[in-house]
């Protein structure tokens, strides 16, 4: 008897899966067979993803939001596609894009039409991504030319600072009573002091 998954990823573990959780149940994914891998798409070593592939048998179907769910690139999606719907034998169908479900037209045709669209939508995605990366690089350097400071601001030391200094390397003072002195931390002055 053939069973259904789903499989959600969020990029990291302060991003909401709620969601891809959603659209699961309404696809009628049963609760327990929704396996949820917290990562990065940028490689498959993602624990629920490897998994799923332990737990699909042929026949089985998997339900993922989207494409890039299963990764960022053309290679990274194209790769697991193959390997799920060839290797195993198991389908799957892309919630935001019913175009995607290799449940439907099992000829030659759905099958040819299936692929391109899925290659179609990876090169998309992977330019897509590309263009985001050089959008930022430019965003930044055109920053730069204006004048934007990146990184952590300059350390200001307190205009107390290098007679505090003097005055505890030399015993005068105690790292507590020079850290009063200069209105910060001790663990922040002993850094200040033995960097």
């Amino acid at each position: 008897m053939s069973k259904t998954y789903g499989y959600v990823r969020v990029s990291s573990r302060d991003q909401n899966e709620a969601r891809q959780m959603i659209a699961m149940r309404r696809a009628g994914v049963p609760d327990g067979n929704i396996l949820i891998d917290k990562r990065s798409g940028r490689d498959f070593e993602r624990p629920e993803y490897k998994r799923l592939l332990k737990l699909l048998d042929s026949g089985d179907l998997v339900f993922i939001m989207s494409i890039d769910r299963l990764g960022r690139n053309y290679g990274e999606i194209l790769d697991p596609w193959r390997y799920i719907t060839k290797n195993i034998g198991a389908d799957i169908a892309v919630l935001d894009m019913p175009l995607l479900d290799t449940r439907q037209g099992r000829d030659l045709l759905g099958t040819f039409v299936s692929d391109l669209v899925l290659q179609i939508l990876s090169f998309v995605s992977e330019n897509e991504r590309r263009n985001i990366r050089e959008r930022q690089k430019e965003g930044i350097e055109a920053a730069r030319i204006r004048g934007v400071k990146f990184g952590r601001p300059r350390r200001v030391y307190p205009e107390n600072y290098q007679r505090v200094r003097v005055q505890y390397l030399n015993g005068g003072l105690s790292l507590r009573e020079a850290a009063v002195l200069c209105s910060v931390s001790y663990s922040t002055f002993y850094r200040w002091v033995t960097k």
